[in-house]
């Protein structure tokens, strides 16, 4: 989020713009937490994880008159256009804000769950994905060394395409997902029970949290219960939200950021920012209402075929 920050702040500064930077999302929009945002105060920020700008929940922003509250903060600080960088629940409030009060906006992915519709990728998910690894690797060691099963439990939200693609990377035996077709403990335990007899002597499992907060701690206790495993859980949790950033994650905060104040200039908005097969393009703010991307069906399988 940081290189979207500086890219917006310098590209803005760099086409003759001034750029007001909004502390902790909607709610310090409506608190009036404002201040202009010279392209000095991004200096150092590349690297840092996080936001330099905080963030916060606004549930009061579903309400008409809070987001009109909101267009008068902007209308009397002189703001003529938003860029709004965040998820589905982000986009939904911006297109809001623009159809009941005209302002405009554009919007930049930011969420570790990749689960927006028309872009393959949002900034956080390739650090997320990273990050997860590093510590499933870890694990491994240990996995190895003590002949154990071990469940690891990634974030994601609704959507499996963090665990899909940590499994993989990873060489999970299995991942457990919310789109999975075959997400049913019987299945795994005979898949674990397959590999044990082909001679593998330790495992991991990703498990997707989907909507429910320790997931992998219900499945392991049932694996107990039920199957008489023995096992270990492992939460990686808000590990996966923070760290320096990926070098990926970087160069997509800085090109989308760029490219949001570019078309922002020409007289452009209602619009997010993606990347469709290698290409940054914009799409309609309106198509955060399509159905969340499924993660591809192809790896769920790979994992399972990789792992024998």
């Amino acid at each position: 989020m940081n290189a979207a920050i500086r890219a917006v702040v310098r590209q803005a500064d760099a086409l003759g713009h001034e750029t007001w930077g909004i502390y902790r999302g909607y709610q310090g929009l409506l608190e009036g937490d404002l201040e202009p945002l010279p392209s000095r105060a991004c200096a150092n920020i590349l690297q840092r994880g996080g936001t330099i700008l905080q963030t916060a929940r606004c549930p009061a922003f579903h309400q008409p008159e809070t987001r009109a509250q909101a267009a008068r903060v902007l209308k009397d600080a002189g703001i003529e256009a938003l860029v709004v960088i965040g998820g589905d629940g982000s986009f939904r409030a911006a297109q809001a804000l623009m159809r009941e009060h005209g302002v405009a906006c554009a919007g930049i992915p930011g969420t570790i769950d990749n689960d927006l519709p028309g872009t393959d990728r949002t900034l956080g998910f390739d650090t997320a994905l990273n990050t997860a690894v590093e510590a499933i690797d870890r694990i491994r060691d240990t996995a190895s060394s003590h002949g154990r099963l071990f469940l690891v439990e990634v974030m994601g939200r609704s959507s499996g395409m963090l665990a899909v693609h940590t499994a993989l990377a990873c060489g999970a035996e299995a991942v457990l997902y919310p789109e999975s077709p075959e997400d049913s403990l019987e299945s795994l335990v005979a898949r674990l029970k397959a590999h044990w007899d082909a001679g593998k002597r330790s495992s991991i499992v990703v498990v997707a949290e989907g909507d429910t907060v320790g997931r992998a701690m219900a499945v392991g206790e049932q694996l107990r219960q039920e199957h008489a495993l023995d096992l270990r859980v492992v939460v990686l949790g808000h590990i996966q939200r923070g760290g320096s950033p990926t070098a990926l994650d970087r160069i997509w905060g800085s090109r989308w950021g760029a490219e949001a104040v570019r078309r922002l200039d020409r007289g452009e908005r209602g619009f997010y920012m993606a990347e469709v097969a290698g290409a940054a393009v914009a799409q309609p703010l309106s198509r955060v209402l399509d159905p969340q991307p499924l993660p591809p069906g192809d790896l769920g399988i790979l994992v399972s075929v990789l792992s024998r």
